[in-house]
């Protein structure tokens, strides 16, 4: 769809952007390109699409299936371009709309939102590569709560390492953050990453017209002393800014366990966030 356009888009201009001897970018620069181009040059960039096409049997979408099956507690079905919760709300599926990169990050819909596989073995991850950080606001709203105070009713206080953390109980969340918390802890050297964590805060993402996961209390940044953020890396760069240097000092350990428990980590985005988890079983 529209969504996976985008990210063709941006990785062929990637891809020309490269010195075709050595494979290496030539250089950093801003592309407010958003043309459509075709899909080979976006998987030679390494950028991985989910499976979308509809089950046979079913009739439901491959993505619409794995959400489905993600979050049992909230009793899903799929009708007629819609994810339907138990109560009849509907959330659309598919709005049909093309969009840019940006576009699609403040206004995504589910289909927008799982487009991308995430990749539990990346390392350096390519231009874009950014599966999970574009969210269904409607969808997370309806599951989690439409306001801080909603949010807040299904808040409990989490044992993080001496520290008390506000999580979400709805879809187990706060469980599955205490399984990764007792796995670490049997690690003594892994400890000083937790320190100076924080979870629940109802806020926009600092200057958009969206809100950060932080506000559904299913996501937690770890030790602050020991993150990388792009943005702090890559002063002046934009969303659509090629060549971003990359730097991680969380161990893959601690990544691997929170990811057992169907945690995503922003370090395997483009736009990296070392410090930051969050729980998305549907990416699993």
């Amino acid at each position: 769809m529209h969504y996976r356009q985008i990210f063709f888009v941006a990785a062929a201009a990637l891809l020309l952007g490269c010195n075709h001897a050595t494979g290496q970018q030539t250089g950093q620069q801003t592309d407010k390109q958003t043309d459509t181009v075709n899909t080979a040059d976006a998987a030679e960039a390494g950028l991985v699409k989910a499976d979308a096409h509809p089950d046979v049997a079913t009739g439901i979408p491959a993505l619409a299936q794995r959400l489905i099956d993600a979050y049992p507690e909230q009793k899903l079905v799929y009708r007629d371009n819609h994810i339907v919760f138990p109560d009849g709300t509907q959330i659309i599926y598919d709005d049909g709309k093309e969009k840019t990169f940006e576009q699609m990050l403040d206004n995504c819909d589910i289909e927008d939102m799982l487009a991308l596989t995430y990749n539990p073995d990346t390392k350096v991850p390519a231009y874009l590569e950014d599966a999970g950080r574009a969210r269904s606001e409607a969808f997370f709203k309806k599951m989690y709560g439409n306001s801080e105070a909603a949010v807040r009713k299904n808040l409990v206080s989490v044992n993080w390492f001496g520290q008390r953390l506000l999580f979400t109980r709805v879809n187990g969340a706060d469980r599955q953050l205490l399984k990764v918390a007792e796995e670490i802890a049997k690690y003594p050297e892994l400890r000083k990453y937790m320190q100076q964590s924080s979870s629940f805060y109802w806020r926009p993402v600092r200057g958009a017209n969206r809100l950060s996961a932080h506000s559904y209390g299913m996501t937690i940044d770890i030790c602050t002393k020991y993150s990388n953020y792009w943005l702090w890396s890559n002063r002046g760069a934009g969303e659509m800014t090629k060549g971003l240097k990359y730097e991680n000092r969380i161990p893959l350990q601690i990544v691997k366990i929170f990811e057992k428990h169907g945690f995503i980590w922003g370090g395997r985005w483009y736009h990296y966030d070392t410090m930051h988890f969050e729980y998305r079983p549907e990416f699993f």
